[in-house]
């Protein structure tokens, strides 16, 4: 795929979203949930997107709702699992099942108290689809290399070449050296092209909101801090327990450098869950506003915006992922400095 193909590609969805929005704010039925008496709800619209759930809804109906496996544990109960179906019953109101309690996506036991939660959520399932475009991408692209030799590939591989030779050579080569790029570049492609495509993944109608999920960014940057230390050098730790200040500074610089080490990572995960939470909440107000006046120019006008914020939104999770992805190499570097003579 081509860069025009790809902006081609985008423009037909922003289309779609356009002409969706205006067919639905100019039908009252539609924007009062069926012609039902029940309000339409922007903040429960917003949290049912950005927050992680049991089950996958994609559009109201019979089939649009994908339920998700619950796989939880109990030192009492043992470990079972079962549908996210048996918490609804006919009506979609949330019942409890064999006495598990299911609340705004936490799962808790009449009896037992806390349980642990290993289910495949929507961000789980969400994760894994990525994983499969990864897997399907690079490995596509690594049989193009091996059978075309020396040759200038084609299709995909030619698509992401430019994309991999940036990461190597402005982002990792500059920030931890030539002599150590080809160890860690593994990790940082890994890194870019996992935040990228789940980034772009958030902005399809009704999929899950991966990296403004606070517990994925919060991983990420966990194991950037493990590398990061793993391989940080003598001079690294001498300039955080011996920093080259006075005697009389010492004690209070100290214990500076060593929340500096925790805060790093901690920049890390906020600055990537609020930018893509952000960009989503901004969208999904703007559209809300067709359901909330019912009036086909405030939906039309805010489809515009709204579609608008959605291309910008395309620059933000490219930006997002190189950012993350150009501090985790920056960190991991300064770790690896040699000491200066």
């Amino acid at each position: 795929m081509n860069a025009t193909k790809f902006f081609s590609l985008r423009w037909v969805t922003a289309c779609m979203l356009v002409f969706f929005t205006m067919f639905t704010a100019a039908s009252p039925a539609l924007a009062s949930g069926g012609g039902s008496e029940e309000e339409f709800s922007a903040k429960d619209l917003i949290f049912h997107h950005i927050l992680d759930t049991h089950e996958w809804h994609f559009f109201d109906g019979p089939y649009g709702t994908l339920y998700l496996p619950v796989i939880v544990y109990s030192q009492e109960g043992g470990l079972e699992v079962f549908s996210s179906s048996n918490f609804y019953n006919d009506h979609h109101e949330v019942v409890p099942y064999q006495g598990y309690i299911y609340d705004h996506g936490h799962i808790t036991h009449e009896q037992y108290g806390h349980v642990y939660d290993f289910s495949i959520t929507k961000n789980v399932a969400a994760m894994f689809i990525s994983f499969a475009l990864l897997l399907f991408v690079f490995l596509s692209s690594a049989r193009s290399y091996k059978k075309r030799g020396n040759s200038p590939p084609k299709g995909i591989a030619a698509f992401f070449e430019p994309l991999i030779l940036f990461i190597r050579d402005d982002i990792v080569i500059p920030n931890i050296g030539k002599k150590d790029a080809d160890k860690f570049m593994p990790y940082h492609l890994t890194l870019f092209f996992f935040i990228w495509f789940n980034n772009l993944l958030g902005l399809l109608p009704g999929a899950a909101n991966v990296t403004g999920n606070i517990a994925v960014t919060v991983t990420l940057a966990i194991i950037t801090l493990i590398i990061t230390h793993v391989y940080a050098k003598k001079p690294y730790w001498s300039h955080i327990f011996n920093p080259p200040v006075p005697m009389a500074l010492k004690p209070m610089m100290i214990p500076i450098e060593v929340v500096g080490i925790f805060t790093k990572p901690f920049s890390l995960t906020v600055r990537l869950f609020a930018n893509i939470t952000a960009g989503h909440i901004m969208i999904l107000v703007l559209l809300s506003f067709a359901f909330i006046f019912k009036s086909v120019a405030v939906g039309a006008l805010s489809a515009v915006v709204a579609t608008a914020m959605n291309f910008l939104e395309l620059l933000v999770a490219f930006i997002q992922a190189y950012v993350f992805t150009l501090l985790s190499s920056i960190f991991i570097g300064q770790a690896m400095e040699e000491a200066h003579h």
